[in-house]
């Protein structure tokens, strides 16, 4: 909040874990939190989906013996930054992996997504960089990931890291590797409707038919 407030800047300040205490029961939520320029809390998005995986003999991880689901939402409206204000779309790391939750932040307009993640280094070299171009290209949208860096000292959860911004193209525009540095560069949001106005893919979709199908099967 105080760097929002004194950079003047909007900050989505990666995921913490969120302690509350839900009909006297205790939970915690893995939990990102977004800052308008005056340092306020404009939005609050908790994981949807958490990261229950068995790979054996590489990677075991049970994210829900911990934390709870969340179940709502996070787009925010950023405004005087650009010409026009456009709207952002908040999830976290594994919830990339659900191409659902991408598509209800695009039919509410979403210019960008935003997943601040930790893939670790079993799954983020087969898939890290193909899911983000996958949602980016599924929505016509960017799609930008913030990672942290990898301690290669740590015998802890083997970070991938590979921070990563895409276009509606579904092109990669800049990436990171594992170690620490900072990623910066200019996005051109005109592309978006630019792009959805030559592949109109979501004037084309079949909602009338896809319901029936599923129906019959």
């Amino acid at each position: 909040s105080n760097a929002a407030k004194t950079h003047k800047k909007y900050i989505i300040g990666g995921s913490i874990p969120e302690e509350t205490y839900e009909n006297d029961t205790r939970k915690l939520y893995n939990t990102c939190l977004v800052f308008d320029t005056d340092g306020n809390v404009i939005g609050k998005y908790r994981k949807m989906h958490l990261f229950d995986i068995n790979i054996p003999n590489k990677m075991v991880f049970y994210e829900s013996e911990t934390l709870s689901a969340g179940s709502d939402l996070c787009m925010v409206n950023i405004e005087g930054v650009t010409k026009n204000a456009f709207k952002i779309g908040i999830a976290i790391c594994y919830d990339i992996r659900f191409s659902e939750l991408a598509e209800i932040y695009r039919q509410n307009n979403c210019s960008l997504l935003v997943y601040p993640a930790a893939f670790n280094t079993t799954t983020g070299p087969l898939h890290w960089r193909l899911l983000q171009r996958a949602r980016a290209t599924d929505n016509q949208l960017f799609v930008a990931s913030c990672s942290p860096a990898r301690n290669h000292h740590s015998k802890g959860y083997p970070v991938y890291g590979h921070s990563i911004i895409t276009d509606p193209w579904g092109q990669v525009l800049n990436e990171l590797d594992e170690n620490t540095n900072i990623l910066v560069q200019e996005i051109d949001l005109d592309s978006v409707d630019q792009v959805r106005a030559s592949i109109p893919i979501w004037k084309q979709k079949r909602h009338d038919m896809y319901s029936q199908i599923k129906s019959k099967l």
